[in-house]
């Protein structure tokens, strides 16, 4: 039996986070490198989805944003190569006094491993897409489409578990903004500016990872705060407070290292699937796609269509060229590498923008006015891009299952 859990990006997407508030006029990167959920009874097993994201992708329970599901939501990727299909044909009917219309044969797309989801253009569907409607979808926040009595969300520390009773499932997010150990690792006191990581210590928090069936990973936007990282001499259990500083990529090369050595050692490839998202982009100059009178992403209202056009949104390209080929070389554990970047660097009107929270809080008319100060161009809007790479995240699922 298969039980599929494809909501896990949808935690929180409105949250406006005063940590990553101060990248907004940083130079991000330097020279770029090359580049049904359905009612399934699971014979009791408990099915487990792990995901292990950075701070654009927070759990918000409380607050529900006002803003109203938009046309530049209504966007769907139009594949460039064909997705191969598998016929499902019922069993044959004997007739014996009556006859028996057959039962038409049920399509199913299945995309094969090879199948590149990620590269195509976007195209307007206001048809088909939101799959759902923001008025019509109170689970935002409230994961209210879930019975009462038959669902829970409990908080220990770093690691948030939303249980769902019925399908004997949980969706769990862990807080590790760096995957390894971080002076950042505390899930409500983490305002640090002065980011101090451990590039080889991940234990501590690998071990909330184990025997779960999805393990969904990312960590990217906590590193765009400076060109350099600061790399801990000795422990943070032991007092240390002395680090070097050393270039980004090559920190994030030890830490993606680190990573890769945890899951070859700790994860069974029988039991576990593990993922990579790539990094999500920010729009934070409307220059990089040349509209000199816009302020941010604010009041955009369409996805950049002129794919012909050199676009650099300030993404650290080196990163993703680190994540792609670490996930790429893994030999025991099979990484699928969720290619999300490029797809997403188009869609300057998907962030949150305005119609955001500040400090718990939506923002006010006077804020939403001061576009420059206020505008989230971090976060994404739900329903939006987000629904998009659960789509991917959910088609690769199913092609395995």
């Amino acid at each position: 039996m298969l039980v599929v859990v494809f909501s896990i990006f949808l935690f929180g997407c409105f949250m406006y986070n005063e940590d990553v508030k101060s990248i907004a006029e940083f130079p991000f990167s330097r020279p770029k490198a090359q580049e049904s959920e359905r009612n399934v009874n699971n014979g009791g097993k408990t099915t487990t989805v792990s995901v292990v994201l950075n701070a654009r992708t927070v759990v918000e329970t409380e607050v529900e944003s006002d803003r109203s599901a938009s046309d530049k939501n209504d966007v769907v990727v139009e594949q460039k190569r064909e997705i191969g299909s598998v016929s499902l044909k019922s069993g044959a009917v004997e007739e014996i006094e009556t006859p028996v219309e057959e039962e038409e044969e049920e399509e199913i797309e299945i995309p094969p491993e090879d199948c590149d989801l990620f590269t195509g253009e976007w195209v307007f569907d206001n048809i088909t897409h939101p799959i759902y409607k923001e008025d019509e979808c109170e689970f935002l926040t409230a994961q209210s489409v879930v019975p009462p009595g038959k669902k829970s969300l409990n908080k220990t520390g770093s690691l948030s578990v939303f249980r769902i009773e019925d399908y004997n499932a949980t969706v769990e997010f862990y807080w590790a903004p760096f995957l390894v150990e971080s002076n950042s690792d505390d899930p409500n006191m983490h305002s640090i500016l002065n980011r101090i990581i451990m590039p080889g210590s991940i234990k501590k928090h690998g071990k909330n990872w184990k025997n779960v069936d999805y393990l969904i990973f990312n960590t990217y936007i906590w590193w765009m705060n400076t060109f350099n990282m600061k790399i801990l001499r000795g422990s943070f259990d032991k007092g240390a407070t002395e680090f070097d500083e050393v270039e980004r990529p090559v920190a994030y090369g030890r830490v993606l290292r680190t990573w890769a050595k945890w899951v070859e050692k700790n994860v069974d490839p029988k039991r576990t699937k593990v993922f990579f998202m790539s990094m999500s982009p920010l729009h934070i100059k409307s220059l990089d796609w040349e509209n000199p009178d816009g302020i941010k992403c604010a009041k955009e209202t369409a996805p950049i269509l002129n794919q012909s056009m050199p676009l650099n949104v300030g993404t650290d390209r080196r990163l993703f060229a680190l994540a792609a080929n670490v996930t790429k070389s893994m030999i025991k554990v099979h990484v699928h590498f969720l290619n999300i970047t490029t797809l997403s660097e188009y869609r300057k009107d998907a962030h949150t923008s305005v119609h955001t929270i500040r400090q718990g809080k939506m923002l006010t008319p006077e804020q939403q006015a001061d576009p420059a100060t206020f505008a989230d161009c971090i976060h994404w809007c739900l329903p939006g891009l987000p629904d998009t790479w659960n789509e991917f995240l959910y088609a690769r699922i199913v092609s395995q299952s």
